[in-house]
């Protein structure tokens, strides 16, 4: 089975986190017994910890640069001193870490990247991905709406839905439903700010995800108790 996670971070080795990360525990837990991972993170600062955090595991690719929507040679990434040592808030943004460490000194990097597309031809041509994770502090609208979902198999997307204002959620709802996939609850983050779509259709489940944009996240758990569960007949 592939598994792609963009925004890999610190992995699992991340103290600020409790030593969590819904990525890895989703996978590390998977009864599959021919796991190929592939991490992408930008930030070169979390590049041997997340090593660490897989060292155990032989078929895994960890990647270090930025995926963006569209093609772009190097970007500026921002990031603050109070978020040290592995830098959770990591983002093109520079408005996404002020909201968050107002204040705080800003420091900045300058990052290669490639966009989505030419990343899954590249690595993912004629292959399946079964699992998709996309957490990347901000930019996952950019990416999600340039994702060629005709062109590249993917089964599975757990996308960050906590930075998108409701006109996004809208747009990415239109899109991934369009394109054969269903609303099933809460993604991989072990902090349920994850949307969860898998390419096996339910027209219940996708009239129930309509409200998403519109409702408080904190009613998310009890909207997901009307929703069809992906392993019903």
């Amino acid at each position: 089975m592939n598994f792609l996670h963009i925004g890999g971070g610190a992995g699992d080795l991340d103290p600020t986190t409790g030593f969590r990360d819904g990525f890895s525990e989703f996978v590390k837990k998977h009864k599959s017994k021919n796991k190929n991972i592939f991490i992408v993170e930008a930030n070169p600062s979390n590049i041997n910890t997340l090593k660490k955090s897989w060292k155990k595991y032989k078929s895994v690719k960890i990647f270090n640069f930025a995926i963006t929507g569209k093609k772009k040679n190097k970007i500026n990434f921002f990031f603050s001193e109070k978020d040290a040592p592995f830098y959770q808030l990591f983002s093109s943004d520079i408005n996404h870490i002020k909201r968050h460490f107002p204040g705080s000194k800003i420091k900045t990097k300058k990052i290669a990247t490639i966009s989505i597309n030419n990343f899954l031809l590249k690595y993912f041509k004629n292959k399946i991905i079964d699992y998709f994770s996309i957490d990347i502090e901000g930019s996952d609208y950019e990416v999600i709406m340039s994702l060629n979902l005709k062109k590249y198999k993917i089964k599975n997307i757990s996308l960050e839905y906590l930075h998108l204002n409701k006109f996004q959620k809208i747009k990415i709802l239109k899109k991934l439903i369009k394109n054969d996939f269903s609303y099933y609850g809460f993604g991989l983050d072990h902090n349920k700010i994850d949307w969860f779509f898998s390419k096996k259709k339910s027209a219940w489940n996708n009239l129930v995800s309509k409200l998403l944009p519109f409702i408080h996240r904190k009613h998310y758990k009890r909207l997901n108790i009307l929703i069809r569960s992906r392993f019903d007949k």
